[in-house]
C-alpha cells in the first residue's frame, strides 16, 4: 500500500467534515454540531493562517487527514506545528497512514520550516498515545490546561 500526502483543498471539505465528526465522537464521545464545524473547516481551507489540512491518499481514496496550526515559539525563534483533528478511516488503521501524515509534517521541521511538532491527546485515548510514542514523540514534558466556552 502506497500512501501519498497532499495539502487539502476546498474540494475535500465534505470528507474532512465527516472525519472530524467521527473523530470527536470516537475519541471524546462528543457530538460536534456540523453547522458550526463546517464553516470552521472551510475557514481553514480558505485561509492558511487559520490552519492547514493535509490528506493521506491511498490510490485515489482519502484514507486520513490532519490539520496543523502554528504557534510562535520565542524560545526557539520559530514556528511550532500543532497537529490537530487527526482521523484515519477504520479500514486503513494500523497500515502506516498516520505515520505518513506525521512524517510529512516532521519533514517540514527537518528542513527548517518549523521548529518542532506538538499535539495533544485525550488521556483516555491510549491507542493514539502508543502510536505517537512509537513515532518518537513523548508526552512527559507538559500537561495541557484549558478552558473552553460551551457550544
Amino acid at each position: 500500500m502506497t500512501t501519498t500526502i497532499r495539502q487539502a483543498t476546498i474540494k475535500d471539505l465534505n470528507i474532512i467534515l465527516d472525519f472530524n465528526l467521527k473523530m470527536a465522537l470516537e475519541t471524546e464521545n462528543l457530538e460536534l454540531p456540523p453547522e458550526k464545524l463546517r464553516p470552521g473547516i472551510e475557514a481553514a481551507l480558505l485561509d492558511e493562517n487559520k490552519g492547514v489540512y493535509f490528506v493521506a491518499m491511498v490510490e485515489d481514496e482519502i484514507a486520513g487527514s490532519l490539520m496543523i496550526t502554528l504557534e510562535w515559539s520565542d524560545w526557539r525563534n520559530g514556528w511550532v506545528a500543532w497537529i490537530q483533528s487527526v482521523y484515519v478511516k477504520n479500514e486503513f488503521r494500523r497500515q502506516g497512514v498516520y505515520s505518513a501524515l506525521y512524517q510529512h509534517i516532521k519533514s517540514k521541521v527537518l528542513n527548517g520550516e518549523f521548529a518542532g511538532v506538538r499535539l495533544y491527546v485525550d488521556k483516555t485515548n491510549v491507542q493514539a498515545q502508543k502510536t505517537y510514542s512509537a513515532l518518537g514523540m513523548n508526552g512527559a514534558h507538559y500537561q495541557l490546561f484549558e478552558w473552553m466556552r460551551d457550544y
